[in-house]
């Protein structure tokens, strides 16, 4: 299965202030969510950003929210983003076969959004290296669970160029920029 920008919606979820500091490996995995972001946006892909819970877990880091002129998120309740009503009004707004998915937690909203995502009829696909977890074993098992449910798995620079699909492409100079 190729994964088509045209058929493809990046979905950001709960990289949030208070839950942010305590991720295994976290500057590494905002590094990556960073350059998936921008690459999607110069791609031209509609992006949505989840927020767990505000009032607990703080608002969107503000590395992630400076990347929009209007940053909009949506507030949840539930783990997967798949429980929130305006979650799935949006992405059934404009109907689109593969949600991308980057954020934490790995192995709880994340896992749940994904196979929510399978379930509604989406391909979800996971950036793993762009995807992270207190602690890496939950992590690794989220990623294992994910397989089973059949959930593709992709690094950053992989489904970007896929995206891009060929070095002949407008976006191809911006996005060999970003992966470098």
């Amino acid at each position: 299965m190729r994964i088509n920008r045209d058929e493809s919606l990046l979905v950001v979820v709960d990289i949030q202030e208070k839950l942010f500091p305590h991720i295994n490996n976290n500057q590494e995995m905002l590094k990556k969510c960073r350059t998936l972001i921008r690459g999607c946006q110069e791609l031209g892909l509609r992006t949505l950003v989840t927020e767990q819970y505000r009032k607990g877990l703080g608002s969107s880091i503000e590395e992630i929210s400076e990347l929009w002129d209007s940053f909009e998120s949506i507030e949840k309740m539930r783990f997967s983003c798949c429980g929130s009503a305006e979650f799935m009004l949006k992405i059934e707004e404009h109907y689109t076969r593969n949600i991308i998915l980057c954020g934490i937690e790995s192995h709880v909203c994340v896992l749940q959004t994904a196979i929510d995502s399978q379930a509604a009829g989406h391909q979800a696909i996971v950036v793993a290296d762009a995807s992270s977890s207190r602690f890496a074993t939950d992590k690794d098992l989220a990623i294992e669970r994910m397989k089973q449910e059949g959930v593709r798995i992709a690094s950053t620079e992989s489904i970007l160029f896929e995206l891009c699909k060929d070095s002949g492409s407008p976006e191809f100079k911006a996005i060999s920029k970003l992966v470098k």
